[in-house]
């Protein structure tokens, strides 16, 4: 939600049913990790996630999600010829 708007600490636990600490907690482990930041203005804190800093989380998750493509697709190949062999046994039966 962020990614689209910049949204108050307030706004954002609305959305959520965790109580409000819990999302602030949050939110200031993604403020400390870079992922967003936390503009204070007057008694508000206004959240704007910074997209540049999400590309080397991207490029981590990336290297994993082809790993795992391959081995899923090899499984459901797997799962395929298995169903395909049942078949084939009741058939001749």
């Amino acid at each position: 939600m962020l990614t689209k708007e910049v949204l108050t600490v307030n706004e954002v636990a609305d959305k959520f049913e965790i109580s409000r600490p819990a999302v602030s907690k949050h939110l200031k482990i993604l403020d400390e990790c870079g992922l967003l930041t936390i503009n204070k203005q007057g008694r508000e804190r206004y959240c704007r996630v910074d997209p540049e800093s999400l590309i080397p989380a991207f490029l981590w998750l990336e290297q994993y999600h082809q790993q795992w493509k391959a081995r899923i697709d090899a499984f459901a190949d797997f799962v395929n010829e298995s169903k395909t062999k049942s078949e084939n046994n009741d058939q001749s039966k």
